[in-house]
């Protein structure tokens, strides 16, 4: 017997598809998909949430000094002539950095080899490549998902069925973080 569900895919499909799911999942908070597919999901998203909850408080604050520009009141870099050429004014500024230990950083690693990169586009801002932002999911999940989770053992999703879909009437379930 085998320890997942094939869903009718190649590997590398059904690889893509579990990413993609997974990815959704945790960048919307839940999904609408198919009950065998949702159960595979379920796998693999309660298994990085799990290393997040394990991982979240394994860093440790280091401050280092940056060079930043210097803006002006209408936020655009102020530059003064040296040499005949205009350069940028820059300032030395002391910053708090959190600095992974070396499991988190593994813990890290790991998560990106499943989640895909997302960008987020503000609705004001439709159409516009400038406006989109990209959301770092890993750092969603240590930081807002697994405080959230910490005090639970496991059981991070839930699946509510939602009735039978037209088409095929394949079981169509909602997923969602608890």
């Amino acid at each position: 017997m085998a320890g997942y569900r094939k869903l009718g895919r190649t590997s590398s499909q059904r690889k893509a598809l579990l990413r993609g799911q997974v990815t959704a999942l945790l960048n919307n908070g839940k999904i609408v998909t198919t009950e065998a597919r949702a159960k595979e999901v379920r796998k693999v998203a309660e298994g990085l949430i799990a290393m997040a909850v394990k991982e979240k408080d394994n860093f440790e604050e280091v401050t280092v000094k940056a060079k930043v520009a210097r803006k002006d009141k209408d936020g655009k870099r102020v530059k003064e002539v040296v040499d005949g050429k205009k350069v940028t004014v820059f300032d030395e500024v002391d910053k708090t950095i959190k600095k992974d230990n070396p499991s988190r950083l593994h813990a890290r690693r790991k998560m990106l080899a499943v989640l895909y990169p997302v960008k987020e586009v503000p609705t004001d801002a439709a159409g516009k490549k400038k406006a989109t932002k990209e959301v770092d999911l890993t750092q969603k999940l240590f930081d807002e998902i697994a405080p959230k989770y910490a005090d639970r053992n496991g059981g991070y999703t839930r699946i509510i069925k939602i009735g039978q879909r037209k088409g095929d009437a394949a079981m169509e379930v909602v997923l969602e973080l608890v």
